[in-house]
């Protein structure tokens, strides 16, 4: 990229080549509050520091998009103070503090000194990042899931980074990858891999997942992958740093050479680059050059499917694929990972060989079960998956019994949100029955906890169905028919 004003865009060096992305036919609010100065003059000022920042990175779409075997040697200066500001209004306001506590309030307090201070620190080289702070939530299955929560200043320059990295990226990533993904979301990733073992000849499914992947990723590895584009050796500094800040827990600091922090706001970006060069550009030379039928492939992050026509293909991609992490430090879960006979012919050649239905799989928090439509047809049908929902009512409960003496509006405002965001993401075609039950559970829960608080007896069931009629939102599907939606965001 330029050096410097007056430079031209394309001024970068060449080097490896880098390789050329593909896709795949079967991948196919309210404003924040200002707390000083004329707002409408605040307003213009982030307005024009947003035009400006989102037209020198599609420059630089353009360059990656142009010069896909050259790398990029001068994008530092591309950090600048107007990215430094967008990047931190689009953080979360009332996010968890790191280890300097401070918070998106107090740095906004100050926000035109703080961040240039911080823009002047960063071009020096005089910007430190601090260890991240270990915190663990909840998993469905009852374990915990470690979660890495930066300083401020550091969400706020990764966030930076992670825009201007996203752009370059954007023009390496397959079509098959769908996790993290500027545009992209987990209901596209299920609306293809329903698409795809509907409409193409997949008779086996692999489902796999890598062992703790986010705290097994080889840091070396990673480096080396980021300089397959990224030339400037400022930028690979940052995140040198970022890596090697370490982990704060109970009051002491640990610093690895593997693992990039779940949870820190880089972390995506850098999980995906691993992944495409450790293992999406090797699956897509693999399905071009050695399966013997139909292949399909489906990643989001690190959990993903593979579809096979034949049997023989899928146990030595699944064989070979073994083979491939280990190179990169990374193994799969032996008991998360396994082959399944699934698609259209899979009840039927299951019965002639005196077996069962066929075996059901889960991506994404659904079981995806073959099955058929009303009228005799194959149909991949969705459920949500029964241990998700009963950790999601356990969690329900836990937090009706803490607000059990809320007025009954604000209880049942709340209980509306919650049944609102579950069916935003779990209602899909075929899972209507999931929806009745989910909604029915929280009306039985919401009872018992008013009765519990009852003066007067029982809560009646006439009464709290007129409550639950008034406070949450009736069961219906709410995302169209996965072909239908594919068609549209992924024309062909």
């Amino acid at each position: 990229m330029m050096h410097g004003r007056g430079k031209s865009d394309a001024a970068i060096v060449a080097a490896k080549p880098a390789n050329k992305a593909e896709q795949s036919a079967a991948e196919p609010g309210e404003p924040r509050a200002v707390t000083k100065g004329n707002v409408r003059q605040q307003s213009t000022c982030r307005t024009q520091s947003r035009e400006s920042v989102t037209q020198a990175l599609e420059r630089i779409r353009k360059v990656a998009r142009e010069r896909k075997t050259e790398k990029f040697t001068a994008l530092f200066h591309h950090v600048s103070a107007e990215l430094l500001e967008v990047a931190f209004f689009e953080l979360k306001e009332d996010a968890a503090p790191g280890v300097d506590g401070l918070t998106w309030e107090a740095y906004e307090a100050g926000l035109e000194s703080n961040l240039t201070d911080l823009h002047a620190r960063l071009h020096r080289g005089a910007y430190r990042a601090l260890p991240s702070r270990r915190v663990y939530i909840p998993k469905p299955d009852g374990r915990q899931r470690p979660l890495a929560i930066a300083a401020l200043e550091d969400k706020i320059v990764q966030r930076a980074m992670a825009a201007l990295l996203n752009v370059i990226y954007e023009e390496e990533f397959l079509g098959f990858s769908y996790g993290f993904r500027p545009g992209r979301g987990t209901h596209d990733a299920l609306d293809a891999l329903v698409v795809g073992i509907e409409r193409r000849k997949v008779n086996w499914i692999v489902d796999a997942d890598i062992r703790s992947f986010f705290d097994e990723i080889s840091q070396d590895w990673l480096i080396r992958f980021l300089e397959h584009r990224i030339g400037d050796p400022r930028i690979i500094r940052l995140i040198r740093k970022w890596l090697k800040a370490g982990i704060l827990e109970e009051g002491i600091v640990t610093v690895s050479g593997k693992g990039t922090g779940q949870g820190s706001v880089i972390s995506p970006l850098l999980a995906n680059v691993y992944l495409h060069y450790g293992l999406d550009l090797w699956a897509q030379r693999w399905r071009q050059r050695e399966a013997t039928g139909d292949m399909i492939i489906v990643r989001y992050a690190d959990d993903f499917i593979i579809g096979s026509e034949h049997e023989t293909d899928a146990r030595r991609f699944l064989d070979e694929m073994r083979e491939r992490l280990g190179k990169f430090a990374l193994s799969l879960h032996p008991e998360k990972t396994r082959l399944i006979e699934f698609g259209r012919f899979a009840a039927k050649n299951r019965k002639a060989r005196g077996l069962g239905k066929p075996e059901t799989f889960n991506f994404l928090g659904f079981t995806f079960i073959s099955g058929k439509s009303r009228r005799g047809k194959f149909q991949v049908k969705r459920k949500t998956r029964r241990d998700r929902m009963r950790a999601k009512l356990k969690m329900i409960s836990g937090e009706l019994r803490r607000r059990m003496h809320w007025p009954i509006h604000a209880l049942g405002k709340w209980l509306g949100h919650v049944v609102n965001g579950y069916f935003n993401y779990h209602a899909v075609p075929t899972n209507y029955r999931a929806l009745v039950r989910f909604r029915d559970e929280i009306i039985r829960r919401w009872r018992r906890a008013l009765t519990r608080r009852s003066q007067n007896g029982e809560i009646t069931w006439d009464r709290i169905m007129k409550m639950a009629a008034e406070w949450l939102p009736p069961p219906h599907i709410r995302h169209p028919w996965p072909a239908q939606r594919l068609a549209v965001r992924y024309p062909r």
